[in-house]
Parts: structure tokens; C-alpha cells; sequence
């Protein structure tokens, strides 16, 4: 095999086992919807033709190879359904006929090897999967946008952005028609794809951080890639292009699977919020009791205010009210060095090895002292003992 041929097959069997990782989180998250199963459908065809064609280049199968035409020659039809399911109405008779006809004359077609028509049958296939494109971008930007809800809209928009950005790496798979290209692109644009179709799923905040990891993996595995090429005799242009796009196809496909794999870890595992409100506790105690099984929580400690004598109770009441959760970290929390009441609490916190102080009540003064794990310490965990703190604040006391 030759250097193109392998890159060809590492690519895109990278895309069929990215898109099948995105395919069980897009199951995951919503398994009952109409639109989850057409989208399951659309990357499914493609994921198929990935998995296809990597292993007819890989092994050379002629049989494989033709059997690849099928499911290529489905993806506008496949397109046109994720289209209907996301505008929720049927597209016009015409266009599922012509879809759903041309995917299996051009798929039986290739199937029977028309080795006479390689040229004429590439250019009608790549005319046929860019008409139907652009019929779904026609059927999505001609749409009724009062029917469909702002987020949908914008849905919408961030979906017809991907698929322009994703049309020429698709081009680039007919190498019949670019003989020159070095490295079949498809497989990646389509990883480029799903990956921000995930990150789209989250809120503003964790939209901004998935595309600066997202961009974060795209420059390093580019760059290590580039750096890869020059261990090759007979560097070149093609070949560092190859290195580059092996590189960044794999580094996405290992990060996809790494993050679904983290969020499945975590669905199953509950955190203290789920502990929290999964909790049968009646009083602020049993509460308590039930925090104390999550590993944050362990080193925890309640003190009343007959219990904080020796740190003279008076003076910790200076602390403004708005202080609700107190990190070592952060000492003197707004007051001098010398305050007294920060330096009484600092006394406290290393009294008990603690990290933090919950402040359930002023007057009269109730606290929890804990150490929180530098492994668990992150902005999730402080939110998270933020909420827990009102939610103890809201407990009610034992009669």
C-alpha cells in the first residue's frame, strides 16, 4: 500500500468509529425523540461508508470497495430526513422520490462496476450528493421561522454553517475528479462536524469552553503531525499533508470517545447535587449525615456556636453576611491581615486541616469546617458547595 492509501484508510476509519461515538451520545441524551432516530439514520449511512472504505483501502477488496457506492450514494437521502425531522414537517413528494430513486440507481449502478463510466458515474454521484444538499439548505433557509422556537432557529444556523464548512472536505473524496488531493478529507469534515454539533448542545459557558479544548486539539495535532512528517525519508508537501490530517482525524476521534466516556463515568456516579435531591433527609442533621458519604464531604464537621468558643463567636460574626462559603485560598476574605475575626477563622480552618467553611447561619453561628481533595478542586465543586450550602441553609432543624 502506499503512503496516500494508508492515510486514506486511517482517516476514515477514524470517522466511522468518531461518528458511531456521537451516535451513543446523541442516544444517550435523548433516546425517545423523533429527531434523535432520523439523526441516528443520517450518521449511521455515513458512518457505514467510513467504516466501508477504510476497510476496502486497507485490504484492498474490490467487493467492499463497490459495495461502498451504496451507502454513498444514500447520504442525500439520509440528509433529507434529519432536514424533515428538524423543520418537523414532510419535504415535497418530489424530492423524497428524487432522493430516495437516484440513491438506488447511483447505488446499484456502482455496485455492478461501471469500470467503462469511472469518469461520468464520479461526476454524477458528486452532482447528485451536491443537489441534495443544496435542496436541504433551500428547504432549511426557506422555512416558516415563527413555527420553530428561537433555539431551534439557531440550531438551524449553526447547522447550515457546518455544512458549508464540511462541502469542500467532501469534495475531496472524489479523487477520480482531484487526482492531486493527497488525503481524502470526508471522514474529517464530518468528525469536524458532530464534534460541534456536541459542543452546540451545551449552554453559552460550556459552548465557549468545548470550542477552545476543540481548538486546542486541532493546533496540537496539526502541529504534532507536522512534527511526525519529518521522520519520513521522502518528506513533502503530500506527505506532511497526510501526517497533519492522520494526526487531527485521530486526535478527534480519541477525544470524542474520551469525553463521551467521562460523561457516561459521571451519569452514573451522582455528584453531590444528585445526592442532595435523591436524599429521603428530613432535618438539616440527617442532611448532614447524608453529605457525609460523598467523598467531598467526608472530613466535614459542624460547629454550633457553643462549639466555636475558644474562637471567640462574637468576632466571627464580623464576616459580612453575603460570605456564605469561605476558601482558605482566599484569606482574609476582604478584611486586613490582622482582623481579627479573619484571623480567628484562619485558626479554625488549621485547627482542622479545612479548605473551606460553610456558613449556615450567623446569629446564631453555624458552620461546617471541611477538606476538600485538590483532585475534586475545580469551579464545579465550588458551585456545587455553594448550592448545598443554601440547601442546608433552607433545611429545617430537628424539633
Amino acid at each position: 500500500m502506499t503512503s496516500g492509501v494508508i492515510a486514506d484508510s486511517i482517516v476514515n476509519l477514524c470517522g466511522a468509529i468518531g461518528l458511531a461515538v456521537a451516535m451513543m451520545t446523541f442516544y444517550r441524551r435523548d433516546p425517545k425523540s423523533p429527531l434523535t432516530w432520523r439523526l441516528l439514520m443520517g450518521l449511521g449511512v455515513i458512518a457505514i461508508l467510513f467504516l466501508d472504505r477504510g476497510l476496502a483501502w486497507w485490504t484492498g477488496s474490490v467487493i467492499l470497495d463497490r459495495l461502498s457506492v451504496i451507502p454513498a450514494a444514500l447520504i442525500p437521502l439520509g440528509a433529507l430526513i434529519v432536514t424533515e425531522g428538524i423543520l418537523r414537517r414532510h419535504a415535497p413528494r418530489a424530492v423524497k422520490i428524487a432522493a430516495l430513486g437516484g440513491g438506488i440507481l447511483l447505488g446499484v449502478g456502482g455496485l455492478l462496476g461501471l469500470e467503462r463510466f469511472v469518469m461520468p458515474y464520479a461526476i454524477t454521484l458528486a452532482l447528485f450528493q451536491l443537489a441534495g444538499f443544496a435542496t436541504c439548505a433551500f428547504l432549511l433557509a426557506s422555512r416558516d421561522r415563527s413555527a420553530l422556537m428561537a433555539s431551534e432557529n439557531r440550531s438551524i444556523g449553526r447547522l447550515a454553517v457546518g455544512a458549508l464548512v464540511v462541502i469542500p472536505f467532501i469534495l475531496t473524496d472524489f479523487r477520480t475528479l482531484f487526482p492531486h488531493i493527497p488525503v481524502r478529507l470526508g471522514a474529517l469534515g464530518a468528525l469536524l462536524t458532530v464534534t460541534v454539533m456536541l459542543i452546540a448542545g451545551g449552554g453559552a459557558e460550556t459552548r465557549r469552553h468545548g470550542l477552545s479544548l476543540m481548538a486546542l486539539r486541532l493546533i496540537s495535532s496539526g502541529l504534532l503531525g507536522f512534527a511526525a512528517a519529518f521522520m519520513a525519508p521522502d518528506v513533502d508537501l503530500a506527505q506532511i499533508v497526510r501526517f497533519v490530517a492522520v494526526a487531527v482525524a485521530g486526535v478527534l476521534t480519541i477525544g470524542l470517545m474520551t469525553d463521551t466516556l467521562r460523561a457516561l463515568f459521571e451519569s452514573q456516579e451522582p455528584g453531590v447535587l444528585n445526592s442532595v435531591a435523591a436524599s429521603p433527609a428530613q432535618t438539616r442533621d440527617q442532611l448532614i449525615a447524608e453529605l457525609a458519604r460523598h467523598p467531598i464531604f467526608e472530613s466535614a464537621r459542624r460547629f454550633r456556636e457553643g462549639e466555636l468558643a475558644p474562637y471567640d463567636p462574637p468576632r466571627l460574626r464580623d464576616f459580612p453576611s453575603s460570605r456564605r462559603v469561605l476558601h482558605r485560598s482566599e484569606a482574609p476574605w476582604g478584611l486586613a491581615p490582622i482582623d481579627p475575626a479573619a484571623e480567628r477563622m484562619v485558626s479554625l480552618m488549621t485547627a482542622n486541616n479545612a479548605t473551606h467553611v460553610i456558613v449556615l447561619a450567623h446569629d446564631p453561628l453555624d458552620m461546617i469546617v471541611l477538606a476538600v481533595p485538590v483532585t475534586a478542586a475545580d469551579p464545579a465543586t465550588e458551585t456545587a458547595l455553594a448550592l448545598v450550602r443554601r440547601l442546608l441553609a433552607l433545611t429545617p432543624e430537628a424539633k
